[in-house]
């Protein structure tokens, strides 16, 4: 890949970060606007943890980043502090992946 595309793809992911802001302010304050956009936000996300954790490429990876995300959702679910929920998902991988070789 040249540095060519490489700028072209950041100048592309800048214009679409500028263009949602931009909309943002077009869309409005409508309930039921705010209320679509948040049935769909929380979805893509999680799809796109999800994702980013078992990707292989063309196979699903299990590996100590699982175990993590499982802790961390837990811990999430239960309400605990963002530092918290990070640090014992780290911890999680970490002590995993020393266990492991």
């Amino acid at each position: 890949m040249s540095w060519w595309s490489v700028l072209a793809l950041c100048a592309a992911a800048y214009g679409l970060k500028a263009a949602g802001v931009m909309l943002a302010e077009r869309v409005g304050e409508s309930a039921s606007t705010r209320a679509s956009l948040e049935l769909l936000v929380v979805p893509v996300l999680g799809a796109l943890v999800i994702v980013q954790t078992l990707d292989g490429g063309q196979e699903l990876v299990v590996d100590a980043r699982l175990p993590a995300l499982l802790v961390g959702a837990f811990l999430i679910w239960r309400r605990a502090p963002l530092l918290v929920v990070a640090i014992a998902a780290g911890a999680t991988a970490a002590l995993l992946r020393l266990a492991g070789g």
